[in-house]
């Protein structure tokens, strides 16, 4: 069980590091969409920067199959959450992002979550499976998977709008969100293949099942999606929300495909429970727009004239800075005859 858990802390270590490389890579590129996938693509498998990101994200996954084989899907959630806090502070220091106090208030609300999560799991009373149907498995991914492509149109169509406030990225986040988490679900079934007898029987009995094809499906929707979408937004915001969406999907449809049994402690239920209740309402109460940027004066602006005033008091011709009685404008001065 210790493996597992210092595998999880490892994914997330992996997982962070590769998005906060991925936005900085993506930051000096030109602007990439997903209307134009070959593009993307080449865009960023030029940028060495990138590729160190994505072998970063790529060891994260394979620290993921250590994880479902040791614990729980419910128990690898709540240790995958805690990753938001690497993530806050790899952004804030290479990045130089900055998360608003609504914002840090969430992720604090997000690892009370996790720890009600934490606080449900108890050793050696919590089973873990290693199989689910197939049907089931795909009555769960597909409508999910769906829901995510849809969800990022819808997005993409509002950010085309003239007159649109600046998306924090909530929206892109929680449909990649549901990407990866149907390949989150996809993970786990690899690894119940893990210990099958002989290598070609593990191959094959693989290739029967539904988990290598949703695999396939998540990596290049996702990659597409998820490197426009990180160009656009703040990492420090768009990953959190997609972490917080896979994590709570993969504990709550997970837990319930593969047959892991909630607890049976009226406490510890109610601790489980009440943890994902709150990290989702912390999910819809994260701030949709980003605050609009302040504009800037493009000339510094011009220095006051001071009226001169004669001796009674009166105000006389504005100081120009020319010395009285040059310049065609200067006026005879009081006292002086008539030429």
């Amino acid at each position: 069980m210790w493996w597992g858990v210092a595998a999880a802390l490892l994914a997330n270590l992996l997982y962070s590091a590769g998005f906060v490389l991925e936005k900085r890579a993506l930051a000096a590129l030109p602007e990439v969409s997903v209307r134009q996938p070959a593009r993307l693509l080449r865009l960023v498998l030029g940028s060495p920067l990138w590729i160190g990101g994505s072998l970063s994200l790529a060891s994260g996954f394979g620290a993921q199959l250590v994880v479902y084989r040791t614990l729980p899907i419910a128990a690898a959630q709540g240790i995958f959450v805690s990753g938001l806090v690497i993530l806050v502070l790899l952004s804030s220091v290479l990045l130089g992002e900055e998360t608003s106090g609504r914002e840090r208030y969430a992720l604090g609300a997000i690892l009370l979550a996790l720890l009600m999560v934490v606080l449900s799991l108890k050793e050696g009373s919590d089973t873990v499976s290693r199989s689910a149907p197939a049907p089931l498995i795909l009555l769960v991914c597909v409508p999910s998977l769906a829901l995510g492509v849809w969800l990022y149109g819808s997005a993409e169509r509002r950010a085309r709008h003239r007159h649109r406030m600046p998306t924090t990225g909530v929206e892109y986040g929680v449909a990649v969100g549901l990407l990866y988490g149907v390949s989150s679900l996809a993970i786990k079934g690899v690894s119940s293949y893990l210990t099958a007898s002989g290598f070609g029987g593990a191959v094959l009995g693989l290739l029967r099942s539904p988990y290598p094809y949703l695999l396939l499906f998540t990596g290049v929707f996702g990659l597409v999606m998820s490197q426009a979408a990180l160009q656009r937004c703040r990492a420090s915001l768009i990953v959190p929300v997609c972490t917080t969406v896979t994590c709570l999907f993969t504990a709550v449809l997970g837990t319930l495909a593969f047959g892991e049994a909630l607890p049976e402690d009226p406490v510890r239920l109610a601790l489980r429970i009440g943890g994902t209740a709150l990290a989702v309402s912390v999910l819809l109460a994260m701030p949709k727009h980003d605050p609009p940027a302040k504009s800037q004066p493009s000339q510094p602006p011009l220095p006051k004239r001071e009226l001169i005033s004669d001796e009674s008091g009166r105000p006389a011709a504005e100081d120009t800075g020319v010395p009285a009685g040059q310049g065609a404008a200067a006026s005879p001065r009081e006292g002086d005859g008539e030429r």
